[in-house]
């Protein structure tokens, strides 16, 4: 955030402890091999053509190769029986991204999170979402590697959204795996270029209970009750404008927004932001807008959200118009928000965000928020 953002580094740190760290500290087991899985999937796909550019450079297939391990929870509260069972773990892939000489090669570290959609005896239907940390071995170069207009750095943050099946074979420590992946990853808006890549595959793959599978908790649960709170946050974050430079430049953000807690797992809101970015003028400048005004370092916005809630988690997607000060820049008419939350007592919470508008990120934030 300017001088006061924390580092790329530290970032990334904050991403490793609320997708790890928490769930280990919330889910502890008499024996760490009980419940404890381990598997490896080989994925094959191409990426996708955001820019013209992609469809020159990319010109070979993308190969990757993950081994992860993860941990099924066994219903000890009302989230684990709710989500039916829920996974965490952590992730080791590798990746190949279409063109060794200017894209080069991934290698990311994340932990991930995995729902079951539908779970039956033999097969389960499942989503998995994970976030964390890549190196790139080829960046881009004005002098050695100028077509590379996708990386910009050699560390980045890792995205990646997997819908699959487990089908559990007679022996019930073995499960073969299948499905579809999409995989995105940039800086953040750290470093110049910042386009990142996006790749979509086809995977296959083992599972391997390592321990034990321990006996489900199944309990009757309280029938929800929908209810209602207001929200009040602070954000601040850096950017780095489009123009290749050094500078980054301290954004920040309040908002005020109506939660309706409609069912136990998933929120819904309307809220107002009011945004501040002091690299408006440097980004005028670049765009040869001479006219540039204080004011123009302000924009306001209302949005609607969804929350997805597990436990004191949240994942919240929030989309937005703006309103009365409008981007002067790039004459962007929405925004959008990306947010991990963790809720630290009832009436306050920390979250990390990314806003951007559709597919172009804009910057990351650090908010501080208070419930009632």
């Amino acid at each position: 955030m300017s001088r006061l953002f924390l580092n790329q580094n530290k970032f990334r740190i904050l991403l490793f402890c609320f997708f790890w760290i928490l769930p280990l500290w919330g889910h502890p087991q008499s024996k760490f091999t009980d419940d404890l899985s381990v598997s490896f999937n080989y994925h094959y796909g191409f990426i996708l053509p955001e820019y013209t550019n992609f469809l020159y450079l990319a010109d070979a297939p993308v190969r990757s190769a993950s081994f992860n391990i993860s941990k099924e929870t066994t219903g000890k509260n009302s989230w684990e029986r709710l989500y039916k069972f829920p996974e965490y773990g952590l992730s080791v892939f590798y990746s190949t991204l279409g063109n060794d000489e200017v894209h080069g090669r991934e290698i990311a570290l994340f932990p991930y999170f995995n729902l079951n959609i539908i779970s039956r005896k033999r097969f389960d239907i499942f989503n998995e979402t994970g976030i964390g940390v890549s190196y790139v071995t080829r960046k881009f170069d004005m002098t050695d590697n100028y077509l590379n207009i996708a990386v910009g750095s050699h560390l980045n943050i890792h995205f990646q959204l997997k819908f699959g099946l487990n089908y559990k074979m007679p022996e019930k420590k073995l499960q073969l795996q299948g499905g579809v992946a999409f995989d995105h990853f940039s800086n953040s808006n750290t470093r110049e270029p910042n386009l990142g890549l996006n790749y979509a595959t086809v995977y296959t793959g083992v599972k391997y209970l390592v321990g034990q599978q321990t006996e489900r908790q199944m309990v009757e649960d309280k029938p929800h009750v929908p209810g209602h709170h207001w929200e009040l946050i602070y954000s601040a974050g850096g950017k780095h404008p489009r123009a290749l430079g050094s500078k980054i430049y301290f954004t920040s953000s309040a908002t005020v927004e109506y939660k309706c807690e409609a069912f136990p797992a998933l929120h819904f809101g309307l809220g107002a932001d009011l945004f501040y970015d002091t690299s408006t003028e440097a980004e005028m400048l670049t765009l040869e807008m001479d006219h540039h005004k204080k004011s123009h370092d302000f924009r306001s916005g209302l949005h609607v959200s969804q929350e997805l809630v597990y436990n004191r988690l949240s994942l919240i997607l929030q989309e937005g118009v703006y309103l009365l000060l409008t981007d002067k820049v790039e004459k962007h008419v929405m925004y959008n928000r990306g947010i991990i939350r963790y809720r630290v007592s009832d009436h306050f919470f920390v979250h990390l965000a990314m806003k951007s508008h559709l597919h172009i990120l804009d910057y990351p934030e650090l908010g501080l928020g208070l419930r009632w």
